[in-house]
């Protein structure tokens, strides 16, 4: 097995998702869905929790404001629901994350697998790989809180003038400021981009797979840069295609409806028609957006260990292909 080029690479995750794609949408579907239901019982309890005090705080007379005791639980529900959608939201999507790199795991192999081993492997490396997410999504939120600071700090010490010269000059200090630290934030985002798929390809924890795309990233940062930028452009692109397709198919049956009319049913129809597309492009475009890049960047990971560690010849062999003259070992599994 030859190191991979950008060709290889792009080709071999498609090819990945292609033979194992059950499993991946299964996976996705899954973890998802679970995340929407669990999202769905914290909207129920917290609705049950505090509805008694709806009237209190919407339905007071003209002129009357609503007291701190009645809004403050609402406040506490709202930040409650908030807090488990984003939990529920950061393991599902650490769970598609590790499925991807299981995948490539048995696809380079060319082992098959099953939803179920795909399942349980992507479960098991859930809290490294969740780890991993959240530690290398710190920098581009560093971009994002530098932004907010500058903004308002320019805001508190700013002077008079008309509202749109201020605004025009918050925005462009804080965008000025965000551009500054942006080269780091990219340096740290391809330097440990190899983080979740060293977790799972090596059973690695948190530090440690992090430690490993630093070692495989150096020498080898340009190249890694410019594939991962590509995957990710291109993925944005074509979810949004198929946003704008499946929007326009969706708005089909609008032109049929005579809003003028007196008909509540067939506007209802309509609707329903016009959320469900919508509903189902965001489904396909969330799916692309969290399988291909995880899958590139697995195969990402395979080239450099083939590049760095001469790790083709323990490939062959547990792919059962006889390799005469294997070169210095790189063990597919965890590092010792």
């Amino acid at each position: 097995m030859a190191p991979l080029g950008l060709g290889a690479i792009l080709s071999g995750a498609f090819a990945a998702f292609g033979r194992h794609w059950k499993a991946l949408v299964g996976v996705t579907a899954a973890v998802y869905g679970t995340a929407i239901l669990f999202v769905g019982a914290a909207i129920g309890i917290a609705y049950a929790a505090v509805s008694d005090l709806f009237p209190a705080v919407f339905d007071l007379p003209r002129g009357q404001e609503p007291q701190w005791d009645d809004v403050r639980p609402l406040i506490v529900a709202f930040a409650c629901v908030w807090i488990a959608g984003v939990i529920a939201i950061l393991c599902a999507g650490a769970v598609t994350a590790a499925a991807c790199p299981a995948v490539i795991q048995q696809a380079v192999l060319g082992h098959p697998t099953t939803f179920g081993a795909i399942w349980r492997r992507s479960w098991a490396r859930m809290p490294a790989v969740l780890g991993t997410l959240i530690l290398t999504s710190l920098p581009m939120l560093l971009v994002v809180a530098v932004f907010l600071a500058t903004s308002i700090a320019l805001l508190a010490n700013l002077g008079g003038g008309s509202p749109v010269s201020l605004v025009i000059t918050v925005f462009i200090g804080s965008t000025f400021a965000a551009l500054l630290v942006t080269p780091l934030a990219l340096w740290l985002w391809v330097k440990f981009s190899l983080a979740p798929a060293a977790a799972v390809m090596e059973g690695q924890g948190v530090i440690a797979s992090m430690r490993r795309s630093s070692t495989l990233i150096r020498r080898f940062w340009w190249r890694s840069f410019g594939i991962l930028l590509l995957v990710a452009l291109a993925t944005a692109f074509v979810s949004w295609i198929i946003q704008q397709v499946l929007s326009l198919v969706a708005t089909a049956p609008l032109a049929a409806v005579d809003f003028s009319g007196d008909d509540p049913t067939a506007m209802i129809a309509a609707f329903a028609v016009v959320f469900a597309f919508l509903l189902v492009g965001q489904l396909v475009s969330q799916l692309i957006v969290s399988v291909f890049p995880p899958l590139v960047t697995a195969l990402l990971y395979v080239d450099l260990r083939i590049r760095k560690e001469n790790l083709a010849p323990d490939l062959a062999r547990a792919a059962g292909i006889t390799v005469p003259e294997p070169g210095p070992r790189g063990d597919w599994g965890r590092q010792h």
